[in-house]
């Protein structure tokens, strides 16, 4: 079996690709990915500086 990296994504991407590379990983599509990051924004806590991680962390997909 194969493993998934982790990475952001190239082609659909609306930032950094962040959304879409986690939407890719676990199997969702990117929009409602985005979705539930933003609505996630309602809430109190460090979602807005655990996207800048992941977008620091995250290395880009090669293709």
């Amino acid at each position: 079996m194969a493993t998934m990296t982790l990475t952001r994504s190239r082609h659909n991407k609306v930032i950094a690709g962040v959304c879409a590379g986690l939407a890719e990983r676990i199997g969702w599509k990117p929009k409602t990915m985005r979705l539930v990051f933003l609505l996630s924004c309602l809430l109190p806590g460090p979602q807005f500086l655990l996207y800048i991680v992941l977008w620091i962390v995250m290395p880009q997909r090669a293709y």
